[in-house]
């Protein structure tokens, strides 16, 4: 399989020591594995039982509040965990994570008045796994695809890591689909690519990404000891607070599904590729329209793979009223981390009428 490009965008409506040993791992060339082929879901709504992938619905669909369903959009079926009743806030997860990454916020938001719905992306937990499509405008399209089968007008999105790529993404082509914008951990696309060239610092501790760019191996590295390095990672990259071995064993199983490491870090792969190419310039040139709508970003001070001053220069890209908010003590994942001061930060936020620079 190779990196996509846009040719593939479909319609709308259809760091530590620790961390660059870790990143070693992932991009050590030994090996002659080979990814595991990506084949598409055919699951339809409401499937229960097992996911698009034939595991058991309990590797990625667990137990809660929320009601677990299937919607079509952009040519693939997407899982969705939904609560909750009002406008619609959709939360898209990073890597390495799936929707689970959302299960704090989504009780929270659904009691202050919002219809929560968390989806997992092109790739992985219960969503398809298709053989092509993970350039960002395509997953782009994906998000605000499952916007419209949701049977909404628009929609608040609220990103983490890749998932706030996307948001940013969604809210420059699809403006009058996303009514607000809430990232965490990831700056504008375009803040990205300047500070992944022209910052040294930054350079290194993205270098999970550069990693990711060897063939085969990242997937191998992966899914090797029953997910053994997606645990090493999510520790060495929070804050203080690192998630509860429960947790990450959740991720560990999530990454172990048939193509799910491959799919992870296709994205990564087409970030990273395309820097010379037509279609990353093209991508490039059209995230310089700015975001028009109002804008909160989420960053942990701690975070090891994604710089503060990487992040805080993005509000140069939003011609709305923006926020910028630091958590102290916070790392890569300010939402697990401190669920209870990220989600009223977001819900206040969410309910503010004018919210201001």
């Amino acid at each position: 399989m190779t990196d996509s490009t846009d040719g593939t965008v479909g319609a709308d409506g259809a760091g530590t020591a620790d961390t660059a040993a870790s990143t070693a791992e992932m991009s050590d060339t030994a090996g002659t594995a080979t990814a595991g082929t990506a084949t598409a879901g055919t699951a339809t709504a409401g499937t229960a039982g097992v996911n698009h992938s034939g595991l058991p619905s309990s590797s990625v669909r667990m137990d809660g509040p929320w009601t677990h369903r299937d919607v079509a959009a952009n040519g693939a079926r997407f899982h969705i965990a939904e609560m909750g009743e009002g406008p619609l806030v959709l939360l898209l997860h990073g890597f390495p994570q799936f929707w689970w990454a959302w299960r704090h916020q989504l009780p929270a938001l659904a009691e202050a008045g919002y219809r929560a719905v968390a989806m997992d992306l092109r790739g992985v937990g219960g969503s398809d796994r298709t053989p092509r499509g993970y350039d960002p405008a395509n997953l782009a399209l994906d998000v605000t695809g499952v916007i419209r089968s949701l049977g909404e007008p628009d929609a608040a999105l609220v990103g983490h890591d890749l998932g706030g790529y996307l948001a940013w993404t969604a809210a420059v082509m699809r403006p009058k689909l996303v009514r607000r914008l809430a990232v965490a951990s990831m700056p504008h696309p375009r803040r990205w690519r300047a500070a992944m060239l022209g910052d040294l610092r930054q350079t290194a501790a993205g270098a999970y990404v550069w990693g990711f760019q060897s063939p085969w191996v990242p997937e191998r590295r992966l899914v090797a000891d029953d997910g053994a390095l997606v645990g090493r990672l999510l520790r060495e990259w929070s804050g203080p607070r690192p998630p509860e071995d429960d947790a990450v064993e959740v991720y560990r199983r999530a990454m172990c599904v048939p193509s799910t490491a491959h799919c992870s870090i296709e994205p990564y792969r087409w970030m990273v590729r395309s820097l010379a190419r037509l279609d990353g310039f093209q991508f490039n040139r059209r995230m310089k329209r700015p975001v028009r709508v109002p804008t909160l970003h989420l960053h942990g001070s701690l975070d090891p793979v994604m710089r503060t001053r990487s992040a805080a220069g993005s509000g140069e890209y939003v011609e709305a009223p923006y926020r910028w908010r630091l958590f102290d003590g916070l790392g890569h994942f300010p939402h697990e981390e401190d669920p209870k001061a990220f989600t009223s930060e977001l819900v206040d936020w969410l309910k503010d009428p004018e919210p201001d620079r």
